[in-house]
């Protein structure tokens, strides 16, 4: 993968920008806006998708596969992410050229310029918390720009140019690149040390989290609960923090969860109860939206008013998103891709099946991620799935490593029974189905592009009888 160049300079003035990689979630939402402020836009992607389609519709010129031939002859800059090879033929021809390129989060700062920054940063729970976010502040009548790594329930898009001085972002700590941005409000949600291969060591990961939380000019709000963010807590020297979690002393504190088809919990803050919803399943939820809440008492909104306007989210895509049901079977798909997102979502899923089964689809994201932690995903899947589809390793960004397959989590489940490793998509389309009875879910788990199989998934249903 390429590592991004902060430094490079960003032009005053953008009127024409090509995105490399214009398909992706993050990458859109961008382009979309982009858009919106009258830029002429153009790209490439891999493969076509709905994605694709819808920036076409709306004048984006964009050429599937990569070629320099898709880089316009006349462009202000080239926008990419970390994920790119450096050997990329447009990034070449922009590089040879001598064209500005920089990273996707350079362009985010070009529209979030002399905006009020809300940046949410943490190791899991950020698309979630930010869609609450923005849905809350449109609630309360503040018309947010944002970009998410999700399409927010309700709003039907990733992003939004918004009207107010409100900008509502979804921070990438993976390369470092959320230390770019002009925060106002930072809303760290927990941390667990990773992405190692850019920082170095633990110390210098957790340092970072707490330059981000330094350098925002109104308020940081973090976990009172979650390990990391505590560490971290302990090296910020910001004058105006609020903490959210369950922990005696918190600034917002979850004295009740309720969990069900929908999470909500009652809140305690400077000695007044409030009752909050989360609008989707998980006690993970319920936390997210206690940090939503803080983080709107942050920027000086009434908490009963906060509570309220956040009770209208709906969820976000790619998080226990549901694509389809066959003979009493549903089929959902979640971003989850780190042990801790799998147990939060398996568990989440768990306090709205009743009696049925969780049916566990997992592709591995990354090879380093699969070498390091194939015991911590085994150990998750056994505990809380019923029985579990491997795929193998989608390696992104990275290489391969010799020896690292999917396999590597399947040998670790101490039952052999519990889990098959299919890396043929069709075989393990048609395992998961063959399994499946009435009132059990199909869940597919990983930030890859494993949701690709659920129309194998539901049309192995159709025609099978389950198990």
């Amino acid at each position: 993968m390429i590592e991004p160049d902060l430094t490079q300079p960003i032009p005053e003035t953008i009127e024409r920008v090509h995105f490399i990689g214009i398909g992706g979630s993050g990458m859109s939402g961008i382009a979309h806006m982009m858009l919106d402020a009258g830029i002429a836009v153009s790209g490439s992607d891999r493969s076509g998708s709905a994605t694709v389609d819808r920036l076409v519709e709306r004048g984006a010129s964009v050429g599937i596969g990569h070629d320099a031939a898709h880089l316009p002859a006349e462009v202000d800059a080239v926008v990419v992410t970390s994920a790119l090879w450096p050997d990329n033929p447009e990034l070449v021809a922009a590089r040879e050229r001598g064209v500005p390129v920089l990273h996707r989060s350079q362009a985010l700062h070009v529209l979030a310029r002399g905006k009020r920054v809300i940046a949410v940063a943490g190791a899991h729970g950020k698309t979630t918390t930010t869609g609450m976010l923005v849905v809350g502040l449109h609630g309360l009548g503040i018309d947010a720009g944002f970009v998410n790594g999700g399409v927010i329930g309700g709003l039907d898009a990733s992003s939004g140019h918004g009207t107010s001085d409100a900008f509502v972002l979804e921070a990438d700590e993976s390369d470092g690149s959320f230390l770019l941005y002009d925060v106002a409000v930072a809303l760290i949600t927990n941390i667990d040390t990773d992405h190692l291969d850019h920082y170095g060591t633990p110390e210098a990961f957790d340092a970072a989290f707490a330059e981000f939380a330094d350098r925002a000019s109104e308020a940081v709000v973090i976990s009172a609960d979650d390990p990391g963010a505590q560490r971290v807590r302990a090296l910020m020297r910001h004058e105006r923090v609020i903490t959210f979690g369950e922990a005696e002393g918190a600034d917002v504190r979850i004295v009740d969860i309720r969990v069900g088809d929908v999470a909500s919990c009652t809140v305690e803050i400077a000695g007044e109860r409030f009752e909050l919803e989360a609008g989707v399943p998980g006690r993970h939820n319920a936390v997210n939206a206690a940090g939503a809440l803080a983080t709107l008492v942050a920027m000086g909104v009434a908490p009963v008013d906060g509570a309220r306007a956040l009770a209208a989210f709906r969820g976000t895509g790619r998080r226990f998103e549901l694509h389809g049901e066959r003979r009493g079977v549903r089929v959902f798909d979640d971003y989850a891709h780190h042990p801790a997102e799998v147990d939060a979502a398996l568990t989440a899923a768990r306090t709205v099946i009743g009696d049925g089964r969780i049916i566990a689809i997992h592709q591995p994201h990354l090879y380093s991620r699969t070498r390091d932690m194939a015991g911590d995903f085994a150990a998750v899947y056994e505990r809380v799935a019923d029985h579990t589809v491997v795929l193998d390793v989608y390696g992104a960004r990275e290489d391969p490593i010799p020896g690292v397959t999917g396999a590597l989590v399947a040998e670790r489940f101490e039952d052999p029974s519990d889990v098959d490793f299919l890396p043929d998509w069709q075989q393990a389309a048609e395992r998961a189905a063959a399994i499946a009875r009435e009132g059990d879910i199909i869940v597919t788990l990983s930030c890859g592009d494993v949701y690709r199989i659920i129309p194998q998934v539901l049309s192995a249903l159709e025609v099978g009888d389950g198990a």
